[in-house]
């Protein structure tokens, strides 16, 4: 599994622009639910792209572990797990909640699956991938 921690800083809105912010987005959770993530204003976030079948899948425990400890009041991770790393992560959202649920006990929030490059990229890693 490739985790590759995108943002572990705190994203502050800037006032009214017509730039897109993190909080303008809205994803889908890993139940399908609209999460707006504007409800994570003042929180500091880490997005992590997570796969269920890699080598580096135990680290879901050291995430729930930095959870745990700093969240989710002021800190919340969020995971969105994605195919787009040599086919790690081939599972449904349900297959992928019951994984991370009964193997490494998650709870930071997981999203649906998404694609996290390539041409049907989620437009919320376009905004946190480029150069704007």
């Amino acid at each position: 599994m490739k985790i590759i921690l995108i943002l572990a800083a705190m994203i502050m809105t800037f006032g009214l622009s017509a730039q897109k912010n993190f909080h303008d987005y809205t994803v889908d959770d890993i139940h399908g639910n609209a999460y707006a993530l504007s409800e994570l204003k003042g929180k500091k976030v880490m997005v992590v792209n997570t796969a269920s079948k890699c080598g580096l899948t135990p680290q879901y425990e050291k995430l729930e572990a930095l959870y745990k400890e700093y969240g989710s009041e002021k800190f919340v991770i969020i995971g969105f797990p994605a195919n787009n790393f040599m086919g790690q992560e081939p599972g449904t959202n349900e297959q992928i909640l019951e994984f991370c649920t009964l193997t490494y006990d998650v709870s930071f929030p997981m999203m649906s699956k998404i694609s996290v490059k390539g041409d049907d990229q989620h437009p919320l890693y376009n905004w946190l991938t480029s150069k704007n």
